[in-house]
């Protein structure tokens, strides 16, 4: 067995361990690049304007190719509101290779590329590099280029008997209008 499945494949199997750590959220999304085979890089910034989630996967993980079953179904469900998945893989010098493997088996309706930089994800999530991070890594962002959640690996969210429900519960309240807040009151004088 390869030293980068077997990665995988440990990583996966932490999936159930302890929360890892909470971000601050909602915060914006920064510049994510997600390299396309035979294709030019996308970048993130070219879909502000749509309500996004990006997924954070290994291309061998079963969880991870459980979450991108389950988005399939989502972006199918929520493309008529304006949604738009997104799906990078991160398994190492690997990922390049395994995406058109990935892409013909589960054939997601969405875009599919990858990354050789680890340490952008972490970045990108606020994730602390000290800690291994769980997969899938799921970010929902505003169309307004806000991040409102992400969940992480271990998230009873994504837990395989309720994950598809939560992730389109997630969905749903992400395609919401945001809420109106009062307006603060003026100070007197």
């Amino acid at each position: 067995m390869k030293q980068p499945r077997v990665l995988a494949l440990l990583v996966c199997a932490l999936a159930s361990g302890p929360v890892v750590s909470a971000v601050d959220l909602p915060r914006p999304a920064t510049e994510f690049t997600i390299q396309i085979n035979n294709s030019k890089p996308l970048l993130l910034s070219q879909y502000k304007g749509k309500p996004v989630v990006l997924a954070f996967i290994l291309t061998t993980c079963p969880h991870c190719q459980k979450a991108i079953a389950c988005l399939s179904k989502g972006a199918a469900d929520f493309a008529p509101r304006g949604l738009q998945v997104l799906a990078v893989a991160v398994d190492d010098a690997v990922a390049a290779k395994n995406v058109p493997g990935f892409i013909r088996t589960f054939h997601p309706p969405f875009p599919v590329g990858y990354t050789t930089d680890k340490n952008s994800v972490l970045d990108f999530m606020e994730h602390p590099r000290a800690v291994v991070p769980l997969m899938p890594m799921l970010v929902f962002i505003d169309k307004d280029g806000v991040i409102r959640a992400q969940l992480e690996g271990d998230s009873p969210l994504l837990e395989e008997k309720v994950m598809e429900d939560n992730l389109h519960k997630q969905i749903d309240n992400l395609l919401k209008p945001p809420k109106k807040l009062a307006p603060l009151p003026k100070k007197s004088s």
